[in-house]
């Protein structure tokens, strides 16, 4: 995700930001923190988006993994956050005369062949791009749970009914896996309320900070908010949870990237559902008062 939060414009939620927030988070899901994610799988100490970084967060015992979903020139649903494949991968040496390596232009082969961990270290090198097929095996394989989030989708359309055809292929779009381990997020309110439309059953997400007048509206279609935890405020995360999602409960907010212990610890105190984050270790210890486990 990119720190492209819509501002909050509404003057009925200056007075709310003025507020402390809470000594300690108690969640609406009813456990004893917020649930901690893992951003593109433990990032921090593996390659984004590899399923290197899905086994990492298995390893430190998260259930919650993230991933960003685009589209290749031939149509395969690829895992990879940027629209350019230049950050994470040596696309550069392998197509040096393909600038500026969009995701779009190469093919499902031609993305197969390129390195996404040696970027990250020697330790992850030939890590691969996963497919979303190849992905939601593994987050499958170690019983986790996935918040997926349909990167830019004005680049791809039809993007929506692509995704939900896979997780419905893969076995994601049964009862028990919508149920509470499955949901999809955008920043685009269109590609959430299509994958609404599409699929009621799915639990969604709205990325950004949207107005409290406009929450109604979204209430319809997305069953969560998610904004920045830099944008947050103890009125507005009892605001977006004062509402009524699609699926007749109270929507929430998962608060993104939160990656120090302070961090988090603030961004509980809020009241947030959910924390998203590239140390999810980290998170975890400081919202449950354990410490880190360094062995």
């Amino acid at each position: 995700m990119h720190a492209r939060a819509v501002a909050v414009t509404t003057t009925a939620l200056l007075g709310a930001a003025l507020l402390a927030p809470a000594s300690s988070a108690q969640a609406s899901h009813g456990g004893p923190g917020p649930v901690v994610i893992a951003h593109r799988g433990a990032s921090a100490y593996a390659p984004e988006n590899t399923l290197a970084a899905v086994d990492k967060a298995a390893e430190l015992g998260i259930d919650w993994v993230e991933n960003d979903v685009q589209r290749t020139k031939d149509g395969e649903l690829v895992v990879i956050h940027d629209d350019s494949l230049r950050r994470t991968t040596d696309v550069e040496e392998v197509f040096p005369g393909r600038a500026p390596w969009k995701v779009k232009d190469f093919t499902a082969a031609e993305i197969a062949r390129l390195d996404a961990g040696s970027w990250f270290g020697a330790a992850y090198a030939g890590a691969r791009v996963p497919t979303l097929e190849q992905y939601v095996a593994r987050v499958e394989r170690h019983r986790q749970k996935l918040l997926l989030e349909i990167k830019s989708p004005e680049l791809y359309p039809g993007i929506e009914r692509e995704t939900l055809k896979v997780l419905g292929n893969e076995g994601w779009l049964d009862r028990r896996h919508v149920a509470g381990r499955l949901i999809v997020q955008s920043f685009s309110a269109d590609s959430v309320r299509t994958v609404h439309e599409r699929k009621p059953a799915v639990k969604t997400g709205l990325l950004g900070t949207p107005a409290v007048a406009d929450l109604p509206a979204y209430a319809g279609f997305a069953d969560q908010i998610n904004p920045s935890h830099d944008s947050l405020s103890l009125g507005y995360v009892s605001a977006v949870q004062a509402f009524t999602g699609p699926h007749g409960r109270p929507m929430e907010v998962f608060a993104w990237t939160v990656d120090d212990a302070a961090g988090a610890r603030l961004t509980a105190g809020y009241g947030v559902d959910g924390i998203i984050t590239n140390r999810p270790d980290v998170v975890l210890a400081a919202t449950r008062g354990q410490l880190p486990d360094t062995g």
